[in-house]
């Protein structure tokens, strides 16, 4: 399912790929139904962009919006193919797109490292293209970096991480890709902060139950901040 590298090989190439289109096909809620914050830029300058897959994104956006120092946070696809995609449109398969959260944050408060610490151990990032009981590619595990520093500490993290699965037995490896971030569309304004409206929603993420070795990760790649804006 996945190569060695831990990239999918179901994804549809472009010329496979849905056409999707031009421009959203519907308008997005101006504010985050949780705190009240923009959902669009522009944001703080002091703070920085941070993008995740991990399984289905409504657990996952409720597990970075509870988090100190995170500004705003919107669910949305990324690492495909299709613009402007529709929800039916990335689960067919056919868009190349994961699930994917938005994290704009403080890194005065809370640094990328402990972001990576909260990705790897609230989902299992062994399982390829699913989680859980959700199969399909717009399932599988991402990290979208935004510059050199972030991909530094995400492949120090899998490194670490995957270190530590051995360490309790586990003896799958790490799926997980670390890829640029491209586009980033915005899903459905009935998905942005699923969980706060429906309290008592569907929310399949699950943990290895194996902690992350988050002080390692902080010694492993030295803690200068690159200068990245949110954009």
């Amino acid at each position: 399912m996945f190569d060695r590298f831990g990239k999918g090989r179901d994804l549809p190439s472009p010329g496979e790929a849905l056409p999707g289109r031009p421009e959203p096909a519907f308008p997005l809620p101006e504010r985050h139904r949780v705190n009240g914050r923009p959902l669009q830029p522009p944001w703080p300058g002091h703070c920085r962009r941070a993008m995740f897959a991990m399984g289905c994104f409504w657990g996952a956006e409720r597990l970075f919006w509870r988090q100190p120092g995170v500004w705003v946070t919107a669910v949305g696809y990324a690492g495909g193919t299709t613009p402007n995609p529709l929800y039916a449109e990335v689960c067919s398969g056919r868009t190349g797109h994961a699930e994917a959260v938005l994290v704009v944050f403080d890194p005065r408060v809370l640094p990328y490292a402990r972001l990576l610490a909260l990705f790897f151990s609230e989902h299992d990032p062994t399982q390829g293209l699913r989680q859980g009981n959700d199969v399909g590619s717009q399932y599988r595990s991402v990290v979208f970096t935004f510059d050199e520093r972030q991909r530094a500490l995400a492949e120090a993290a899998v490194a670490l991480y995957g270190a530590a699965l051995r360490a309790h037995g586990r003896r799958r490896p790490i799926t997980t890709e670390i890829l640029p971030a491209g586009p980033f569309y915005y899903a459905e304004p009935e998905h942005q902060q699923y969980l706060a409206a429906h309290p008592r929603g569907y929310c399949g993420l699950a943990g290895t139950g194996v902690p992350f070795p988050l002080a390692e990760l902080e010694a492993a790649v030295p803690a200068a901040h690159a200068g990245q804006s949110p954009g």
